[in-house]
């Protein structure tokens, strides 16, 4: 047997015995894809085991994620810090190896992945992060940023919608560092793909303007061989590799649905290493022949990081000053905006045209934050004006044109935060924060500090209808852990937001109105803290709250309630988990447990409320999809008004005497 065929059946073998002793995974991928990421691993990517966040790297996304056990024995075999013990401990819980890859996690994985079709948008974002620092750090003798980012797919992939609306815009972008390995197999868990995927997809991503290739034999690592380097030749279009492949290939079941998401069994793990002549009494096994062919191959890998490193001390002392900005672009250092002038505004404005004004000032001092919308920037004020657009034409852009592509555009901003350098945000309407809704939640779970701006963030949209105004949103995003809702009332706890939203180690949602608020003389950087006071009575009978455009209801009402005999508390509340992160001391200064009387104002849902008003508080809220009209018309329908806020506090009161 050839070493290189043995080095694949290895990998096919490891990757059987990772799952065969969790009793859970998916081999079909692994089986029947081997000889192709053997290929690719052993002779176009560039990376370096001993230093798997070198900027140099090659980017790697199995988007496929449930062929994890492939990932792992590939990460384990080219000696990254992954051992075979880890292996052993595949789907366990503390293991490195859990069922999907995990960025952060294992050593050597570049972006989570799992849900399907995910992995090549976040694919397209990190093949967009390096045309753009490629534009802007590049000379005519260096090129500095010069990687591919290839991502492995099968059918389940390019079947999910999200993957059409990422290809559709690499192929406008003209991605040429780009290159999809697709697993072609023709089999999901329900059975042949000929029941619901029949489409020629090669022809698919030709109208997109992608580079097409197909490999028959999924075996013949020749063919492959020399595919891949074609897509590395076509500079001007992304490229998409099919390789037909046989799910489970050597395994009783080949070419079934039943390969596809269970473990071979005993019986079949054994027939499978007769098949591809192992010792079937030996499990988690590499010959010594197979380490010493690999060592020669990372040793090789190694010197490329070497030539790298050579490259930048020669730009180093040539373009000092670049090289010093590339520098601050990688550690993606955050400028000092806490200062006066980040925090005087004058003008009642939507809030949305606060972020606007916000965004400009930031951008002034923040080269690498770029960002854009789902087609909605004049909506959203989300245009840097001072930037110009990325585009094909112009890859030193930073106004980003995601399209109607909301799902797309997280996950591809995703991928632009992971390949370093950029710091990204999105921006779209608040209602279809619905459609980003998987991509936001993997940034979360990756702790990923997107900056998620949605517009048009109630009922205040008015005339367009119960289509397009939030509702259930707002607790939709603060039910995701580890993420950040904030809702801010006027310009200045726009600033917070935006301060709050640069500084964090997490995804933001900075949520904003369409129609004017008042600028409040009491706001400002408190906001940080989540909630705080802005109106008061040193022993108060009630605890107004709200967020957002509500605020300004409960601001209004103090005067009248004082006017009635009461003493109320406004409480201004832009963001729950900012306020739960406050000390116990500090979050008893704002809601004293002895006073029973609160109402809160806000106009979405009620659910997560029940926490801060407690049993005996109440809630102005909307527990119904909305209206069509004049947005204050809508207000006044769902009681969202002065006199009612008045109204409900006192009956508040009253109950809590």
């Amino acid at each position: 047997m050839k070493i290189e065929q043995k080095v694949i059946n290895t990998i096919r073998l490891l990757s059987a015995d990772i799952i065969e002793n969790s009793k859970s995974g998916h081999p079909g991928l692994p089986l029947g894809f081997a000889p192709a990421a053997f290929t690719l691993w052993s002779k176009h990517i560039r990376q370096n085991p001993q230093n798997p966040n070198w900027i140099g790297r090659d980017r790697f996304v199995l988007s496929a994620g449930h062929g994890s056990s492939l990932l792992y024995s590939l990460l384990h075999l080219w000696n990254y810090n992954l051992s075979m013990e880890d292996l052993k401990k595949f789907r366990k819980i503390g293991s490195k190896t859990p069922g999907h890859p995990e960025y952060g996690h294992t050593q050597g994985i570049e972006v989570t992945t799992g849900p399907l079709g995910q992995g090549i948008a976040n694919a397209v974002g990190m093949a967009i992060s390096e045309a753009h620092l490629s534009s802007i750090f590049n000379k005519d003798d260096f090129d500095i940023i010069n990687n591919f980012t290839y991502v492995v797919c099968g059918d389940g992939c390019l079947q999910e919608g999200v993957s059409a609306e990422a290809v559709s815009l690499a192929g406008n972008l003209k991605l040429g560092k780009l290159i999809l390995l697709y697993d072609s197999n023709n089999i999901t868990i329900e059975g042949d793909t000929k029941i619901t995927f029949t489409e020629n997809v090669l022809d698919r991503f030709k109208a997109y303007g992608w580079h097409t290739q197909f490999v028959k034999d999924g075996n013949n690592i020749n063919d492959i061989d020399e595919a891949i380097q074609n897509a590395k030749n076509e500079k001007d279009m992304p490229s998409i590799i099919e390789i037909k492949t046989k799910i489970g290939y050597g395994s009783p079941n080949a070419g079934s649905s039943k390969v596809h998401g269970e473990p071979l069994g005993a019986d079949g793990i054994l027939q499978t290493k007769k098949y591809f002549e192992f010792d079937t009494e030996k499990h988690f096994h590499v010959d010594e022949d197979v380490k010493e062919y690999l060592k020669n191959i990372i040793n090789k890998l190694k010197e490329c990081e070497e030539e790298h490193n050579a490259l930048i001390s020669v730009y180093k002392e040539k373009y000092p000053s670049d090289y010093e900005n590339l520098k601050k672009y990688i550690a993606k250092e955050i400028p000092n905006l806490d200062k006066e002038d980040f925090w005087n505004y004058t003008e009642s404005l939507a809030t949305r045209q606060s972020s606007e004004i916000v965004l400009n000032k930031i951008a002034d001092i923040l080269p690498n934050l770029v960002g854009g919308s789902a087609d909605l920037s004049p909506s959203t004020k989300t245009i840097m004006k001072k930037r110009e657009s990325f585009s094909s034409e112009n890859y030193k852009g930073s106004n980003f044109h995601f399209g109607v592509r909301e799902h797309a555009m997280s996950a591809i901003a995703n991928g632009m935060y992971l390949y370093g350098g950029v710091i990204p945000y999105v921006s779209g309407f608040f209602v279809f924060s619905d459609y980003q809704k998987a991509a936001i939640r993997l940034s979360a779970i990756m702790g990923l500090p997107i900056i998620n701006i949605f517009t048009h963030d109630s009922i205040g949209v008015g005339e367009d209808g119960p289509t397009h105004q939030p509702i259930e949103q707002l607790a939709s995003l603060r039910s995701i852990p580890n993420f950040t809702v904030i809702r801010p009332c006027d310009t200045k706890e726009v600033a917070a937001a935006w301060l709050s939203a640069l500084n964090s180690k997490n995804p933001t949602a900075i949520i904003l109105t369409r129609q004017k608020t008042t600028l409040l003389k009491e706001t400002g950087k408190e906001a940080l803290k989540g909630a705080y006071i802005l109106r008061d009575f040193e022993e108060p009978n009630i605890i107004l709250i709200a967020t957002g455009s509500e605020v300004e209801l409960i601001y209004k009402a103090f005067d009248i309630l004082v006017e009635k005999g009461q003493k109320p508390r406004v409480v201004s509340m832009p963001s729950f988990e900012l306020f739960e992160i406050q000390s116990n001391e500090y979050k008893e200064n704002i809601f004293p447990k002895n006073i029973r009387a609160r109402l809160a104002v806000e106009a979405g849902t009620s659910y997560g409320w029940g926490k801060y008003i407690g049993l005996d508080g109440d809630i102005i809220s909307i527990e119904s999809f909305g209206d069509s009209g004049e947005a204050s018309s809508v207000f006044k329908k769902f009681g969202f008004t002065v006199e009612n806020v008045v109204d409900r506090a006192l009956k508040v009161i009253e109950n809590n005497k």
